[in-house]
């Protein structure tokens, strides 16, 4: 297989697709859609995956995230800490000889059971590209946010905290979700949020005095960036009691890195940002290189 000559680059979630034709370690077209892998009928993923060459060209195709999940196209099998771009490499599930599925990375033992699926290519590829250092703490944001341990430039050990999910309930289930109906952004009340967080306020409690401002104080404020907040803060105050004091490589989103770097900035700890777009690029080219 010659991936030397061009290849397509894949992230495909659980709820959207991105895909990358990648030339000459440069990306020279890319397309995506809101097709994730629930949006799938049974059967229907070949014919989405010849619908991505269609697009981008009849080349060969490496796979990552939540497709490769008991939920996706195939079951991809999951790499042991500590993991690397040759563990990675070698366990990719092939469809076909050209077409493969990236493993995702567990953990067992000392640590804690816990397993990721899409951020290894990420982490590898930061790395790769020099964006961190091969010793990084990484917090990587979204939906389920990782904060991972990097040992030259492998996987260590991580722990996943359900902050995205959190907020998506609160603000479609709760009785908070009137307050929560606006987008959260940085400012005021993001930081205050953020700051009772990391002051110790009981996480529940906090987010209920977003309802009894409301209704003693006649505030309805931006509830949404206030509960963003204090989650962030509640995430960020966990992951640096158990993790090194060295600076935070955010990664991710870049709206989703600025709120974390924001936080992390009121918890006195130096932060620096990565495109994780960029990261997983670099990431699965760093594994074309180990095939």
């Amino acid at each position: 297989m010659i991936w030397h000559q061009g290849f397509i680059a894949v992230d495909w979630g659980t709820t959207n697709r991105r895909a990358y034709r990648v030339e000459q370690d440069r990306n020279v077209d890319t397309f995506a859609d809101d097709l994730g892998i629930l949006s799938v009928p049974a059967g229907g993923f070949p014919s989405a995956v010849e619908e991505i060459r269609s697009k981008l060209g009849d080349l060969p195709m490496l796979l990552a995230g939540m497709v490769g999940s008991d939920r996706g196209w195939r079951e991809a099998p999951y790499v042991e800490c500590p993991a690397g771009p040759a563990e990675l490499a070698d366990q990719i599930l092939w469809v076909d000889s050209r077409t493969g599925i990236v493993p995702g990375v567990r953990q067992r033992g000392q640590f804690g059971p816990d397993v990721m699926r899409g951020e290894e290519v990420q982490l590898i590829g930061g790395v790769a590209a020099g964006f961190i250092a091969p010793d990084a703490l990484i917090c990587h944001p979204g939906t389920h946010a990782k904060w991972v341990e990097m040992q030259s430039g492998r996987i260590a050990r991580f722990r996943t905290m359900m902050t995205g999910e959190m907020f998506a309930l609160l603000r479609e289930h709760s009785i908070l979700a009137e307050a929560l109906a606006g987008a959260a952004a940085a400012g005021a009340e993001f930081d205050a949020g953020a700051a009772e967080a990391l002051a110790g306020e009981p996480l529940l409690s906090a987010l209920f005095r977003i309802r009894a401002r409301g209704l003693l104080e006649g505030r309805s404020g931006d509830g949404s960036s206030r509960a963003s907040g204090i989650l962030i803060g509640s995430e960020i105050a966990a992951a640096l009691r158990e993790f090194s004091s060295k600076p935070v490589a955010v990664m991710g989103r870049t709206d989703l890195c600025e709120l974390y770097s924001r936080a992390l900035h009121l918890a006195g700890r130096g932060s620096s940002s990565t495109d994780g777009r960029e990261a997983f690029l670099a990431g699965i080219a760093v594994l074309t290189r180990n095939l």
